[in-house]
């Protein structure tokens, strides 16, 4: 990437324009605002959520609970999950799935079904949102190549699934405002929506989010924001904590606790009133959500009762899995507690009688201990996250005042009870009758407190209302990675390896390329309103484009390199459109050999928002023109 210089612009490719223009509006927060309708929109892994407020009533959070077929039962999410239909053949035959086999063909769906409206027997695509960030793992339940054959048999890629998915959520989004408000309000009011991803995706899978969104028409005639998932949490959970019980110093951490992930990152108060926090460590999670619990209950239920059973159970009573399996998910995940159930009867009618597997009655006896032995593997991950983000602030000498507990597996009972075992049961310190201070040193750390708010289940969504309506009350942002650029350098033999170096006959001396400038540090506290700036000089011969492009570039690792390595990636490439600069600002030059080229001295100010990078140009402090973003 060029900088300081004329190096040639790390190539790297794009599927889609992100369509982030250059930020124009820098008062967007403080700025008066009309009456709006908020929409807050948590995708999940396994479940989502939509809520809604009027930003004249803003303590009157609507949180949707009827969906398509749902058969009038309410429910706080729906199932992320969608499959394709095609229209029946000509001679009456019954629809197809588009998921299913027809002819080894790709067909054109129809209809889509979503969420609700599937029978347990029938196939659908599921946990679609982790294909859109290709750095994560994906959970062992998740197959990639299943998921790549039902959309290729209905000619569909990923972006299109999630894409068509949140098409559904907005139009029964819409609907129900309409019956809410009335038809004419909301016509003549503006809405804004404000979309959850996951903190720890990278750049390009938070883009593809917001890519998605605005297919799905949340973008198209409305606002659209994003907020990374636990700092969602965060602005709601951190509110309905007693200001007396706040000051100044203390560090929370939020942990999100869903079905597929667990997503977590730590905040510090520095304000009371009004409430202000900045994160202070970086944000970390993992793939130890309650669906993984799941399926170690799935493999209890076939070691007790025998494969062959099991396996006859799944084909032909369904209906019979799936009540045990609701049992277990509605009933034993949120609310066992090994002192008060010393064991759990999880239904399966139509089972015939076996002691020697725990079958009586159409029940499955299952006692405490082989049901903490399902849990406790995928907690002791959970538990694992949260003690990394405690070390990380204790090391720094901050001191951890609770963690909040938030998400469909945050309503959990035994994972709150096991995070209070494990970081609020410090014992009292020993007797001494001459304290020193190496002894107090070495004391056990205060107990923290570990919090389980109230709607855990819609901590995030309704956090995400609260964004729209207030501003974020997050005043600096830590960095994920390294951000830099490469750029160009006059050769110095002491610094630079000889087989590097090249003539440039435009400054006719000898340089190298591929030095890497890092503008931000991982880790690095950011404030959102203030950018940080990547400085260019560029050289144009006369009628040479002046609409050019560089990539920014990220690195995970603790220590960045100083020169570009294919170990690197390229985060986005940057189109930048120079045109509108005034020629005035450029400098014309000549090289000694009569050769004439025109020169330019910009900068590209990011800014590092919740969820995204934005993007905008400036010459001598003043804006210009417009910075494209591809994430690729």
């Amino acid at each position: 990437m060029n900088g300081n210089g004329t190096a040639d612009a790390v190539n790297g490719t794009a599927e889609e324009p992100s369509g982030v223009h250059a930020q124009t509006d820098e008062t967007e927060d403080v700025a008066p605002r009309e009456d709006r309708l908020i929409v807050g929109v948590d995708f999940g892994t396994t479940y989502s959520g939509v809520a809604a407020v009027y930003s004249a009533t803003p303590d009157d959070v609507d949180i949707i609970k009827t969906w398509p077929g749902g058969n009038g039962i309410t429910s706080d999410k729906v199932p992320t999950e969608i499959a394709y239909e095609v229209a029946a053949p000509a001679n009456g035959t019954p629809a197809v799935d588009a998921a299913t086999e027809l002819n080894g063909a790709a067909v054109t769906p129809t209809a889509i079904r979503w969420g609700f409206q599937f029978k347990p027997e029938e196939s659908r695509l599921r946990c679609i949102k982790l294909f859109l960030d290709r750095n994560q793992k994906l959970p062992h339940f998740v197959s990639p190549l299943e998921t790549a054959a039902q959309l290729r048999k209905c000619d569909k890629t990923v972006m299109d699934a999630v894409s068509d998915y949140l098409t559904k959520i907005y139009e029964h989004t819409m609907e129900t405002l309409v019956r809410r408000y009335g038809e004419s309000f909301v016509s003549t009011t503006k809405v804004e929506f404000v979309l959850t991803v996951p903190a720890v995706w990278s750049d390009a899978a938070k883009n593809a989010t917001l890519q998605a969104a605005e297919r799905a028409g949340m973008g198209n005639r409305h606002e659209l924001k994003l907020i990374s998932e636990p700092e969602a949490a965060a602005v709601y959970t951190l509110k309905t904590i007693p200001p007396s019980r706040l000051k100044v110093g203390d560090n929370f951490i939020v942990c999100d606790a869903g079905g597929g992930t667990v997503d977590l990152i730590a905040y510090r108060v520095t304000q009371t009133y009004p409430l202000r926090v900045e994160e202070s460590a970086v944000g970390t999670g993992g793939l130890c959500g309650s669906a993984f619990l799941n399926y170690r209950f799935e493999d209890h239920v076939r070691e007790r009762i025998g494969a062959e059973r099991y396996n006859n159970m799944r084909e032909k009573k369904p209906k019979t899995w799936m009540m045990g399996l609701r049992y277990f998910e509605e009933f034993v995940k949120r609310n066992f507690n090994e002192d008060e159930h010393s064991e759990v009867n999880v239904p399966f009618p139509g089972l015939p009688d076996d002691e020697e597997a725990g079958l009586d009655s159409g029940f499955l006896i299952m006692s405490a201990e082989q049901v903490k032995t399902i849990f406790e593997p995928v907690i002791r991950q959970v538990i694992d996250l949260v003690e990394g983000q405690v070390h990380e602030i204790r090391s720094k000498g901050g001191v951890v005042s609770g963690i909040i507990l938030v998400g469909g597996f945050g309503q959990s009972n035994y994972l709150w009870k096991r995070l209070k075992q494990q970081f609020n049961s410090a014992p009292p310190p020993a007797y001494t009758e001459q304290p020193t201070h190496e002894s107090a040193a070495a004391l056990p750390q205060p107990s923290v407190e570990v919090l389980q708010p109230l709607h855990a289940w819609t901590a995030v969504v309704r956090g995400a209302v609260l964004r729209g309506v207030e501003g974020s009350l997050v005043e600096k942002r830590r960095s994920r990675c390294h951000y830099g650029t490469s750029y160009a350098t006059v050769f110095e033999e002491s610094k630079h390896p000889v087989d590097d170096r090249y003539w440039s006959p435009l400054w006719e001396r000898w340089m190298v390329s591929d030095r890497m400038q890092w503008h931000i540090a991982k880790g690095t506290p950011i404030s959102a309103d203030q950018p940080i700036s990547f400085h260019y000089t560029r050289n144009f011969r006369p009628g040479q484009s002046l609409v050019v492009e560089d990539d920014l570039i990220g690195c995970d690792a603790d220590t960045a390199p100083d020169a570009y390595s294919k170990s690197l990636t390229s985060v986005c490439t940057l189109t930048t459109d120079l045109n509108a600069v005034p020629k005035s600002l450029f400098t014309r030059l000549t090289t000694t050999k009569g050769i004439e080229f025109d020169n330019l001295d910009f900068e590209l100010h990011m800014k590092i928002e919740s969820a995204n990078l934005v993007f905008e140009l400036r010459v001598d402090g003043v804006k210009y023109g417009t910075v494209l973003a591809d994430f690729n």
